[in-house]
């Protein structure tokens, strides 16, 4: 019942950080339900994240590969609630740390079964957010000589290599799930999507002799910054 639900809760994130749980036991069943093996199972309302604990379970119980899509918005924690205490500032922090730790205690619960290394419990976090792009001030009557250079480096100044890199999947229609590897090559850092489905370097200063040896790893598709290179 929820009473029980609750109480698993606070034993998993040592104290009450969130009020009224989903069971993930009723959850976990209605997954063994009505998935298998590749479905996606979505939740808009994520909450304390029971659904990816129940399909993380589930996973784990039956060997089947199923993923789960969770949305919530980063609604603050009340400042006189336990969470607060407790150090989350909004609900979607309690998401992401009770996915951590349901993840590790399923693999806890289940060393010694054949394959359970294997179950993924990993997962990604995004957030929508402006373009990466700086905004355009002129209309191309407006561009005069003098104003062109401040046009070489479009992207803005906050941004990481990270948040680039997922705009290009974006823009690509590239699954945001596909495994993703970082590698130095010549002292600069290159994302590897899916093997060698998609390489892409944001740093800045490449050379040719840099992408020859980019090239030597043949990628399908190599992407680098508008200003990135060195002449």
């Amino acid at each position: 019942d929820g009473r029980a639900a609750s109480k698993r809760l606070r034993t998993l994130m040592d104290g009450d950080c969130f009020d009224f749980p989903k069971d993930e036991g009723v959850l976990q069943e209605l997954v063994a339900m009505m998935t298998t093996q590749g479905d996606i199972v979505a939740d808009i309302f994520a909450g304390s994240g029971t659904t990816a604990h129940a399909v993380m379970a589930q996973n784990a119980l039956d060997g089947l590969n199923r993923s789960y899509l969770l949305v919530q918005l980063p609604e603050p924690c009340a400042s006189k609630s336990i969470a607060h205490a407790m150090g989350y500032g909004n609900i979607a922090e309690i998401s992401k740390e009770r996915i951590r730790r349901a993840g590790k205690k399923i693999k806890q619960e289940s060393a010694g079964k054949a394959g359970i290394e294997k179950l993924d419990i990993g997962f990604r976090v995004l957030k929508v957010d402006s373009s990466n792009m700086k905004e355009v001030f002129y209309t191309p009557d407006a561009v005069s000589q003098d104003l062109l250079s401040d046009q070489v480096n479009n992207i803005r100044e906050d941004r990481s290599s990270e948040d680039l890199l997922f705009q290009v999947l974006l823009d690509w229609g590239v699954d945001l799930a596909l495994p993703i590897a970082r590698e130095s090559i010549a002292g600069k850092t290159v994302y590897f999507v899916d093997g060698n489905a998609l390489a892409a370097c944001f740093e800045e200063g490449v050379s040719e002799e840099f992408v020859k040896l980019l090239a030597k790893r043949e990628p399908l598709r190599a992407v680098f910054r508008d200003s990135g290179f060195a002449n």
